[in-house]
């Protein structure tokens, strides 16, 4: 079951909006412990710098690097939203997870990996959904990229498939 979420209205029902960086520092604790839906953005106006090596831990001994060449296929002009993630069980556990991965350190979220290869990556705002009982967080997602990649073209920098 999913509910009508307008295209138009991504941002509706999120909250948190917290910098990368002070997630990072001060902890979870302000992340519900339920399932739904994070969104990683991007609210600078400056055009983004990439990095040749982020900041992304290895996952199972595979670099998550790749060349900054591929950032100039994969960007989205006039968005803020460069990740769409689901958590299935928990956002706390899963926003955990990806900072963590983020932060360098052994962590099994390899998903989005492409954000810590932006210069500004501590700047990003996380901001989180929670999704009421019976609506399904992976149905969700993959209908909430569909309805940028129907809107833009292309998923979101950061987001590789469905």
């Amino acid at each position: 079951m999913l509910p009508n979420e307008p295209v138009d209205e991504p941002l509706s029902g999120f909250k948190g909006f917290i910098c990368v960086g002070q997630l990072m520092k001060n902890g979870f604790s302000v992340i519900d412990d339920a399932p739904g839906v994070y969104l990683i953005l991007r609210r600078s106006a400056e055009p983004p710098i990439f990095l040749e090596k982020g900041t992304g831990g290895w996952f199972k001994g595979m670099d998550p690097n790749v060349p900054v060449s591929v950032f100039k296929e994969k960007w989205v002009d006039g968005t803020e939203i460069m990740y769409i993630g689901k958590a299935g069980t928990s956002l706390k556990k899963r926003l955990r997870t990806y900072m963590r991965f983020g932060m360098g350190l052994d962590s099994p979220h390899k998903g989005g990996r492409y954000i810590w290869q932006l210069a500004d990556s501590r700047d990003l705002l996380v901001c989180w959904k929670v999704l009421p009982s019976g609506i399904d967080p992976e149905l969700f997602e993959k209908m909430m990229i569909a309805d940028f990649v129907k809107k833009f073209g292309k998923f979101p920098l950061a987001n590789l498939r469905y």
